[in-house]
């Protein structure tokens, strides 16, 4: 099949959305912003041998290609209308795309998310998703808003998708916690959304605490202390490896997808009621200064790197 056939069988959908004027099968995607609102837009691409194993799940790396883009909107606290898709495949191979966009449509139908364009090429195998979001005028979240005095806290707990990533071994019963944790994450998107309004700053947790809370502390020129005893670990992680272990995980392995936050300490129980409402929590790690950086205590030991690098 041709490069047209193969997005007719595999990637159009039927999109029931007024403000979709022109869709895929054009030379470009025409999208009507509804007044009042203002569009939020991310990008994030995925490279076979570096973001996922060439052995990977086809069906898991559709999910997780979207699932990353979804947690960018979460963390302005957007709510995701829309993406397109820039996928560059080695060879046109019926089964892995067959499985591939079972699993991205399963995301975007979970979010009622419209696939409106993109670009199929031959080449390396790599995927481009860009997603587009809508917030109310002038409510976007930004990791520049935290203010000095404000708590720093995540919406999950953290290092489950590191551990998989390490190869070690788990319980039976746990083996596909972790491996639904790395391959499948849900982003966070109603959290971010529902804290809208409720906190100064945010930014989703990609590259490990330490790395994120970092880009936020500097957006906002600001350091922090973080108390681990106070870094949240799933019983899972806990049962299968020390709690130092967990916490180096929890530091620096990133695949997280969780909120990290800023919020005043007075809206600390507005913020853990409407994080409850859907199905998350909020876990107080530590508080904001004057200065920059992040100060761990007590220390951890091991940290060979401050998260994930791209260079």
């Amino acid at each position: 099949m041709n490069e047209f056939d193969l997005i007719r069988q595999y990637f159009r959908r039927d999109i029931d959305d007024v403000a979709v004027r022109v869709g895929v099968g054009d030379d470009a995607a025409v999208l009507q912003v509804p007044d009042g609102y203002e569009l939020v837009v991310t990008m994030d691409t995925l490279v076979s041998g570096v973001h996922f194993a060439a052995t990977a799940a086809p069906a898991d790396i559709g999910w997780k290609a979207l699932a990353v883009n979804l947690s960018d909107l979460a963390a302005m606290g957007a709510e995701p209308r829309w993406i397109t898709l820039g996928l560059t495949l080695p060879q046109a191979d019926s089964n892995w795309l067959a499985g591939f966009s079972q699993g991205f449509f399963d995301l975007a139908e979970q979010f009622s998310v419209g696939l409106v364009g993109g670009d199929l090429t031959r080449g390396p195998l790599t995927i481009t998703v860009q997603a587009h979001g809508l917030v109310p005028a002038a409510t976007a979240i930004t990791r520049s808003g935290a203010q000095c005095g404000d708590l720093l806290a995540v919406s999950g707990y953290l290092g489950d998708a590191g551990y998989a990533l390490t190869g070690s071994g788990a319980a039976d019963n746990d083996a596909d916690y972790f491996r639904q944790r790395l391959h499948r994450p849900h982003p966070p998107v109603a959290a971010g959304m529902s804290v809208r309004g409720r906190v100064n700053a945010a930014i989703d947790i990609s590259d490990g605490l330490l790395a994120d809370s970092d880009h936020l502390l500097a957006a906002s020129r600001l350091g922090a202390v973080i108390h681990t005893d106070h870094i949240p670990i799933s019983p899972q992680l806990a049962a299968a490896c020390d709690r130092q272990t967990a916490l180096q995980l929890a530091l620096t392995a990133g695949d997280d997808y969780e909120l990290c936050l800023a919020l005043a300490a007075a809206a600390e129980d507005d913020v853990r009621t409407a994080l409850r409402a859907v199905n998350r929590e909020l876990y107080v790690l530590g508080c904001l200064h004057e200065g920059s950086g992040v100060q761990l205590e007590p220390a951890v030991d091991g940290l060979s790197q401050s998260g994930y690098a791209h260079f």
